[in-house]
């Protein structure tokens, strides 16, 4: 992780943000999420000036969006000078949105959540 995903990483972990669960480094489909909460269909991206412009990032996020998914991105910059205006703003996401129905708990989740 770079250095902007391990500060902001410390604000997701452990559910810090309205009880939701994030996981850091996710598989989805043809593409590895820096962090997504499933339960919410959030996705939230770390970028560093390479991504300014980005086709390949349009194309992910159409595909992400395609499948469900809400994308936040944010700047390496922001979330090193701006750690809690960026963590406000996914929180801010999170109080808006209800946590999608009927999602299975994922693999490992099920006895976490004390379901047999």
């Amino acid at each position: 992780m770079t250095d902007a995903e391990r500060k902001l990483w410390r604000c997701l972990r452990l559910r810090q943000l309205e009880g939701c669960k994030f996981r850091r480094q996710h598989p989805e489909g043809p593409y590895i999420l820096d962090f997504v909460c499933i339960e919410h269909r959030l996705v939230v991206e770390v970028d560093g000036g390479q991504h300014l412009d980005s086709a390949r990032d349009a194309v992910r996020d159409a595909w992400l969006h395609a499948a469900g998914f809400r994308v936040l991105r944010f700047w390496n910059h922001d979330v090193l000078t701006q750690t809690e205006a960026v963590a406000q703003a996914i929180y801010d996401t999170l109080a808006k949105t209800r946590p999608h129905p009927g999602l299975p708990p994922l693999a490992g989740e099920a006895d976490q959540q004390g379901i047999a």
